[in-house]
């Protein structure tokens, strides 16, 4: 047999790559740096129904946090929200802090703390569509209810065998 013909290049699914730490996927269940943000859904804290879609824009540190549905978080008042802070905490602990501000940035030691980057970065308060995040989460959800299989998926038939290997 090929040994090509058994390796993840071949299918429709790939190795993934672990978080450098433990995540609380309760609290937040989607971050990804992407879209030149750290960006992703923040559960609330009092009401089990309610997500926030919160973001960091990278080099400005602008930084959003709204319902999904773009009411604004009663959380912001001048200075990040509590949903923002989680956010990046997560966002440290999935992809390690030196990532995280070399993503952003931000001018702090590799080994900074969150509240140390939150210092930092010195972005005001702007609204950031939260549609296009929240989507993307949702997406991501809907292949939770894939079955595991080595078959191809047509979605996902445009993705670059080999990329970067």
């Amino acid at each position: 047999m090929d040994p090509w013909e058994s390796s993840y290049e071949w299918r429709s699914a790939a190795a993934v790559v672990p978080p450098v730490q433990p995540r609380k996927l309760a609290k937040v269940p989607f971050v990804e740096l992407a879209d030149g943000r750290l960006q992703g859904v923040v559960s609330s804290g009092s009401d089990i129904e309610r997500v926030y879609v919160s973001s960091f824009a990278a080099k400005t540190h602008v930084y959003s946090c709204s319902t999904n549905n773009n009411r604004p978080c009663g959380g912001l008042r001048g200075s990040p929200c509590k949903h923002l802070q989680t956010l990046l905490d997560e966002a440290v602990l999935q992809y390690g802090s030196e990532r995280v501000i070399r993503y952003l940035h931000v001018d702090a030691e590799p080994d900074a703390s969150t509240w140390d980057l939150l210092r930092a970065m010195t972005g005001h308060q702007e609204s950031a569509p939260a549609a296009t995040v929240f989507s993307r989460f949702l997406h991501h959800l809907a292949y939770l209810e894939v079955p595991g299989s080595t078959d191809p998926l047509p979605e996902l038939h445009w993705f670059p065998a080999g990329v970067g290997s």
